[in-house]
């Protein structure tokens, strides 16, 4: 029904935000993530774009804000998964962004993704298992598992090099870090005996902070 929604903040208070859309008042529930981007705007009533997803259910209706499309994307892929409705999309969108979502699928890291309110371990196990071939098929996971060379001439020259680190590395980068703080935490980390994936989670965690 709507695909986005502009105007002017008019409030924003923790989980929602009221947007002033030619006199009309929008509120929509919004991820801490989509808060944090707004805030901002709070101060002065700026003017703001949210993407939007309606629910429909018997009896009662609930607009959905994302602060890209990206988000909104992840929202509707989560609540293809059985037992996950749309306040548990959200509260997985308050812990992790889109990327560092995908990643926790990728790598099928099911202790990150069960740290979001109201996600138990085997709603993680389900997620993982439900998204994880699906978010490859569509290009929102590497195409490769981590671990093995990537179709990019470059990062696979750099892989082959460099091993683990540095496939460690490529993956942060695509996650958005700079080479630099990825290199900071790495040096703090004794990865003689992990796996890929394991240096990427401890990574993460000390990145998170």
């Amino acid at each position: 029904m709507f695909y986005f929604i502009s105007g002017k903040l008019a409030l924003l208070r923790p989980g929602f935000a009221v947007i002033n859309a030619g006199g009309v008042g929008f509120k929509l529930t919004v991820s801490d993530r989509t808060y944090d981007t707004l805030s901002p705007s709070s101060a002065n009533g700026s003017e703001v774009k949210l993407f939007t997803h309606l629910a429909v259910r018997e009896d009662d209706m609930e607009l959905f804000g994302f602060s890209d499309e990206h988000e909104l994307d992840t929202f509707k892929l989560l609540t293809t998964v059985s037992g996950v409705g749309p306040k548990a999309a959200m509260a997985i969108l308050s812990c992790f962004s889109p990327e560092k979502f995908a990643l926790a699928v990728c790598t099928e890291d099911k202790k990150a993704i069960a740290k979001a309110n109201g996600i138990g371990p085997k709603t993680a196990a389900r997620i993982i298992l439900e998204l994880r071939d699906k978010m490859m098929a569509e290009g929102t996971l590497p195409s490769a598992p981590i671990g093995t060379a990537s179709a990019s001439p470059a990062t696979a020259a750099m892989s082959a090099g460099n091993g683990k680190m540095s496939e460690a590395q490529e993956a942060l980068l695509v996650l958005g870090y700079n080479r630099t703080e990825i290199l900071g935490v790495l040096h703090t980390i004794d990865t003689s005996a992990m796996e890929v994936e394991d240096i990427i989670r401890a990574a993460l965690k000390k990145l998170m902070r």
